[in-house]
């Protein structure tokens, strides 16, 4: 029995790594696709956006910090000049609260781990959360 429950401990944890792995692909390949849709137009293929009006998404602290804050962002929009990483950016954000709270999470879930960042999953019930703030 002593020996049983370490491996069988392992075998658990092994599977839930493993799961979590493919939560992740699953959530980058859908998410991929809600970018290419709705963002890709003014963050360009590269996430590189356009100098003064997008903001580049490529190792962006915003993109990479407080998840609620960027889900803030992403359904409200933002029709303000703002600073990101020391620059600005003039060009409105269209509020993108008709999408769906699953299309949201998945959406920033790939951009938080594409374009040389490393972010967190954001799920949609992260989103629902938000929206009700």
């Amino acid at each position: 029995m002593k020996r049983i429950l370490p491996g069988a401990l392992a075998l658990l944890s092994f599977s839930l790594t493993l799961y979590a792995q493919s939560s992740l692909k699953t959530a980058m390949a859908r998410g991929k696709k809600v970018y290419e849709k709705n963002c890709l137009t003014c963050h360009q293929a590269n996430g590189g956006g356009v100098p003064h009006m997008n903001p580049p998404l490529v190792k962006a602290a915003f993109v990479q910090g407080d998840k609620d804050k960027l889900i803030q962002w992403v359904l409200k929009g933002s029709v303000e000049k703002v600073p990101i990483d020391g620059k600005y950016y003039s060009n409105n954000m269209p509020p993108q609260a008709t999408l769906s709270n699953q299309d949201i999470a998945d959406v920033l879930t790939f951009i938080r781990n594409s374009f040389q960042n490393k972010g967190s999953v954001i799920t949609a019930g992260d989103v629902q959360a938000a929206r009700v703030k």
